[in-house]
Formats: structure tokens, C-alpha cells, sequence
């Protein structure tokens, strides 16, 4: 069956070149920082975000998420170096 979280915490001890302690100290950062991440069906935070034009590059362009409002919006994440 699937692995538990002891073991896959053994795991990435193993091949990481993090201390127990680190990684405990990063799980810990983690499960606090989830109590600030939207749930599903939260409103989006705002944001604003420079627009790519056709060839990739940095147009100049800002758009703030609330100006898009009633409207469909794709995020499209990635890296485009």
C-alpha cells in the first residue's frame, strides 16, 4: 500500500541534505503557512501580474485580477526563461 508519513519522512531524510530537524522545522512552516492558503470555493485573492505579449516577453501591461471580475480568467504557471 501507499507509504505513511514515517516513512516517506525517513525517505526524504535519506536523500536530502536536510537535518531532522530541518525538516521538521519545514513541515511545521508548512502546515502553518496552509492555514493562509484559499480553500476551494474561496473568494481569490487579488493580485496584479505583468502580461506576457505573443512572443513571450514582458509587455509592460499590468492586470489586476479584480478587473476581470464576472469574467473567465486561465493562470497559466510555468517558466517561460
Amino acid at each position: 500500500g501507499p507509504l505513511g508519513f514515517a516513512e516517506k519522512r525517513k525517505i526524504w531524510i535519506e536523500i536530502s541534505d536536510l537535518s531532522e530537524d530541518e525538516f521538521d522545522a519545514m513541515q511545521a512552516a508548512n502546515k502553518a503557512r496552509q492555514d493562509r492558503v484559499p480553500k476551494v470555493g474561496d473568494m481569490a485573492p487579488d493580485f496584479e501580474i505583468e502580461r506576457l505579449n505573443r512572443d513571450r516577453k514582458r509587455s509592460g501591461e499590468f492586470v489586476k485580477l479584480s478587473s476581470l471580475r464576472g469574467r473567465s480568467v486561465a493562470l497559466a504557471f510555468g517558466s517561460y526563461t
